[in-house]
């Protein structure tokens, strides 16, 4: 019998040498999964991050613009470092920081980058930029901070910062990462949609030890981000730091707007701050310091701050009164300070005098026969009644909730209604005696200072607004703003009550606010009192102007100032000056007005 063993064995390697060459064959030609494999280690996705879009005044002034930082990104997988105090000094990092950044790193993803030390500023950059190769897993993202020209306008355009955690969860696009900046405030945080551009990504080759090889397939898979859209906005950036300088030193606010399309020429809260300081790597330091000043310079006090609006409601009453039929122009009441107090004036007065002196007695009884008109035997049911539907008229005013300007966080005020004092003293408990404060806006009623100038704006206009805005334009576009912006509001008053109280109003400046006066220019106006209980009364006063075709319409809150006529009424008037003429002729007036000795 033949041995054929040696065939056998023979037999046995021709099938497995067949075998081998046949998965050989698999591997490196039929199944690219392995090349695929192989070309993703060496491949780094970067995202490229988009520019914010800009941010310019209406009259074309930039007001926000982009600063190109750094921020050094690690992938922990990769990283490793030989020597801890030489990488440490040279990428000026505390050992401390380098562990606790590396372990958030880590714990988000062993393979995912994510940011060791952030908002590196060029001159930096260009010191380390050359030590990157020494360090596998490290490479530079470039990205960008927002930069003001002017220290200006802080409140109104806000601030960005990183993502949170509660914000990434509520991404449902997953637009975001960790990591990622995010408008957080003021125009910055509601336009954040608009701003914020769309994204790109770039692939590109690198070796073992990270080095930059080039782009992946000659840049066939990238993608370029797309900045973001440019905001014109409404603010004249010349009265805005007009008024900002005026309230220098003081507590309050100034609202300005454009009557006939609710446009905000100027929005001051005081006191502010420079919007510079909440940018770069010292963001959170400087949030805590300005988060912890007594002054809240970041409460944004124009649509945040409530007051009582004291005298200024009397003109909403008088147009209230004339709606209901109530009153009319030959309605008299005299100046019976039993009922409440009330200053030296002519006595009695009709409903043009009672504007013009701001009669607190006369308001006291025509509030009465607004509230009580015997619709109830009861004097419980009667008032409950006719508070209910006297504040039907006052809310169409814009009162009593937010006028939804394109800001967050924006206060609504109070206009009571019947639930309220029945909640304070029971149903059926209270009446007439109880509210009567109301007459005179003041009580349980309070209002934004945006509230009271979109007041002025519905004076000026004679019973109608545009919701305020702060952004008139989205890349040069006007009818991509938000449609209700170019909404017409009207308050459900006839327009021809409003003559009488427009020439009250311009009698009233040389009245009560004689400071307010400007030669040539008609100012209609009025001026308030608002209680304070903490301490000094507030200044407030509102106006319009010229008052024949109104093309400003203001509201000046100045905290613990006094009367309204003093502090806020010549605010006021030199913003409209400066609005209307570009200058200032009276230069006593300014200042009497930066001194702030109003007391």
């Amino acid at each position: 019998m033949n041995d054929q063993r040696p065939l056998i064995i023979i037999i046995a390697i021709v099938l497995v040498s067949v075998v081998l060459l046949t998965k050989l064959f698999l591997i490196q030609v039929a199944d690219d999964s392995f090349l695929r494999r192989a070309e993703r280690n060496a491949i780094q996705r970067v995202v490229d991050h988009p520019y914010r879009g800009l941010v310019y005044d209406r009259t074309g002034k930039i007001m926000v613009y982009n600063n190109p930082i750094f921020d050094l990104m690690v992938i922990p997988r990769e990283f490793s470092v030989k020597d801890t105090a030489r990488f440490c000094d040279l990428f000026q990092i505390s050992k401390e920081q380098l562990i606790e950044a590396y372990t958030s790193a880590r714990k988000y993803s062993a393979v995912k980058p994510s940011p060791l030390k952030k908002q590196i500023s060029t001159t930096e950059f260009a010191r380390i930029q050359d030590y990157l190769i020494d360090y596998p897993g490290l490479f530079v993202m470039t990205r960008a901070v927002r930069s003001y020209p002017q220290p200006s306008s802080a409140n109104a355009l806000g601030y960005i910062g990183e993502i949170s955690a509660r914000q990434l969860e509520r991404d449902t696009l997953r637009y975001y990462r960790q990591g990622d900046y995010v408008g957080l405030s003021g125009i910055e945080g509601f336009y954040e949609p608009e701003l914020r551009g769309i994204k790109g990504v770039k692939y590109r080759m690198v070796n073992v030890r990270g080095v930059d090889k080039g782009a992946f397939k000659n840049g066939e898979y990238d993608t370029a981000s797309v900045a973001g859209h440019n905001l014109t906005s409404t603010i004249d950036l010349e009265l805005q730091q007009y008024g900002e300088m005026l309230m220098a030193g003081k507590r309050g606010s100034v609202v300005a707007i454009e009557p006939k399309s609710g446009e905000v020429l100027a929005m001051i809260s005081a006191p502010s701050y420079d919007p510079n300081i909440l940018t770069g790597a010292k963001f959170g330091a400087n949030y805590m310091e300005l988060n912890q000043d007594e002054s809240k310079p970041l409460f944004n006090r124009p649509i945040m701050a409530m007051y009582p609006p004291g005298s200024i409601f009397k003109i909403v009453q008088s147009l209230v009164g004339l709606q209901m039929g109530v009153l009319s122009p030959n309605t008299t009441y005299s100046c019976n300070r039993s009922l409440v107090a009330c200053h030296n004036h002519p006595n009695p007065v009709n409903l043009f005098g009672a504007v013009k002196y701001s009669c607190n007695p006369y308001y006291h009884q025509a509030y009465r026969a607004m509230i009580n008109r015997e619709v109830s035997r009861s004097t419980f049911k009667d008032t409950e009644i006719g508070l209910n539907a006297w504040r039907e008229y006052v809310v169409k005013f814009g009162l009593g909730g937010p006028l939804g300007i394109d800001l967050y966080n924006e206060k609504g005020g109070s206009i009571p209604s019947s639930n309220l004092y029945d909640r304070i003293y029971g149903p059926g408990r209270w009446k007439y005696s109880t509210i009567y404060s109301l007459s005179i806006g003041q009580g349980e009623m309070l209002v934004t200072p945006l509230q009271m100038a979109n007041l002025a704006a519905i004076f000026a206009n004679k019973g109608y607004y545009y919701p305020p805005h702060l952004v008139k334009a989205i890349d040069g576009d006007p009818n991509k703003i938000p449609q209700r912006f170019r909404t017409r509001m009207d308050v459900g008053v006839d327009a021809q009550h409003f003559d009488l109280i427009q020439d009250a109003m311009a009698e009233a400046i040389y009245g009560t606010a004689a400071r307010a006066a400007i030669n040539d220019i008609t100012i209609a106006g009025k001026t308030g009192t608002a209680q304070n209980p903490q301490g000094e009364d507030h200044s407030v006063f509102i106006a319009f102007a010229p008052k024949d075709d109104p093309k400003i319409a203001i509201a000046v809150y100045v905290e613990n100032a006094g009367w309204g006529g003093r502090a806020a009424a010549s605010t006021a008037s030199l913003m409209i000056e400066k609005y209307l003429r570009g200058e200032i002729t009276r230069p006593a007036l300014e200042e009497y007005v930066l001194a702030g000795k109003f007391m």
